[in-house]
């Protein structure tokens, strides 16, 4: 299967405009956005001549750190960038969407990390026939994940897909819009696009580990994956042939730190919970992370509304209510 748009069917003004509904979804007070809007139309036309023409060029990004919870590297793109970002997503997403795994979760339509979660328990309770056999997982995530995407590795396995040479164009001028440090290697955390083709690079080891391995309870959120089974030593060697693989196809390296192979019973780190075969319990990170966010917004009735969903997804009784009384509080 082909990915069939054509390069019109991206550039064309009705996509451009289609772009821009969803680009301003959220975003309507902010200056830049807002300065755009003034002359839409002139903007719009102007972005398509120059896509039509071919002689669109990507702009700088502006670059800024949060710390979510831990410090990270953003690089924002101009308007018009992040506009034509939207109109690429738009039509390529539907189709990448549908090569890509059932047990992939991140940045997708109807899936998400309490999905992931929820799937995580039904492996568990399968593996485990009940609970009554022993459940071993493997987890791991890729080490500065986003830093180590290759511009080369990523473009050649966008062209399995695209013939079209004149979208390849514009993709290549996405991709090698950023660097990040090394030549060549990197995606910005920010840009919409990155999302897409961050799953598209790592459905090669969804694939490889479905197909090749044939590891059968297998989940993944963007760069975080989990493996169970019964047999320890089937996990030693599915750790190994993924770290060749990673290596020799994708160029990247699994985080040593934050492998490892452990019992479901002992409890299992994955998503911002720790699982245990009765119940799950939220991460100590995450939590004080939740409690200083509610403090910072004075206990705002959406944030709080917002985390006590969040909770209810895990066993956190005592830590909703504490949540509730310390909004109450800030609310006085």
């Amino acid at each position: 299967m082909k990915f069939v748009h054509t390069y019109n069917d991206i550039i064309c003004v009705e996509n451009l405009l289609g772009a821009w509904k969803e680009f301003l979804n959220g975003k309507r007070k902010r200056k830049d956005v807002q300065e755009f809007q003034l002359h839409l139309m002139d903007n719009i036309l102007s972005l398509h001549q120059d896509l039509k023409n071919k002689t669109y060029k990507h702009g700088r990004y502006e670059a800024f750190n949060i710390s979510d919870p831990k410090p990270r590297n953003i690089h924002k793109a101009s308007v018009r960038d992040r506009l034509f970002h939207h109109a690429i997503y738009r039509q390529l997403y539907p189709y990448f969407d549908n090569t890509f795994i059932a047990d992939s979760y991140s940045c997708r339509n109807n899936k998400g990390t309490h999905r992931a979660i929820d799937r995580l328990r039904s492996f568990v309770n399968k593996v485990s026939k009940n609970n009554t056999k022993t459940v071993w997982v493997f987890k791991s995530d890729i080490r500065k994940f986003f830093a180590s995407i290759g511009h080369s590795i990523l473009m050649n396995i966008l062209k399995k897909h695209i013939s079209d040479k004149d979208i390849i164009s514009l993709l290549e001028e996405i991709v090698g819009s950023f660097s990040s440090g090394e030549k060549r290697k990197g995606l910005p955390l920010g840009n919409l696009t990155s999302q897409l083709f961050v799953n598209v690079y790592m459905n090669e080891l969804d694939k490889f580990v479905k197909h090749k391995l044939k590891a059968k309870y297998y989940i993944r959120y963007a760069d975080d994956f989990v493996i169970l089974s019964r047999d320890r030593q089937e996990l030693l060697e599915i750790h190994r042939c993924i770290g060749a693989f990673l290596k020799e196809e994708l160029q990247l390296k699994l985080h040593k730190r934050k492998t490892s192979i452990e019992t479901f019973s002992s409890g299992v780190d994955f998503l911002g919970w720790v699982h245990f075969p009765t119940h799950r319990v939220l991460r100590s990170v995450t939590k004080r992370r939740m409690l200083k966010r509610i403090s910072e917004v004075d206990g705002k009735q959406w944030t709080l509304q917002s985390y006590l969903g969040l909770l209810g997804h895990g066993d956190a009784y005592e830590l909703k209510e504490y949540t509730r009384s310390l909004s109450t509080h800030l609310n006085k």
